[in-house]
């Protein structure tokens, strides 16, 4: 695929665990997990910003696009 999750990133940045995050934004740990991972098809604005809001950043760190990234 060739969109990049970069939320592990983020969260070493600021110092926080996924399971802090997790908590933090309402969702459970395994659908946080499989979006760092890059594992899902989607993500709704409401998370996107939610995780956003937890980390201090823009959706820009998050995610990124490479069309030369091989699944």
């Amino acid at each position: 695929m060739a969109m990049i999750v970069n939320i592990d990133v983020m969260l070493a940045k600021r110092k926080m665990s996924v399971t802090a995050l997790a908590e933090e934004i309402g969702i459970s740990l395994t659908n946080l997990s499989l979006l760092k991972t890059g594992k899902v098809k989607g993500v709704r604005f409401a998370t996107l910003e939610a995780i956003c809001k937890a980390l201090d950043c823009q959706p820009g760190d998050l995610l990124e696009y490479r069309p030369d990234a091989v699944d």
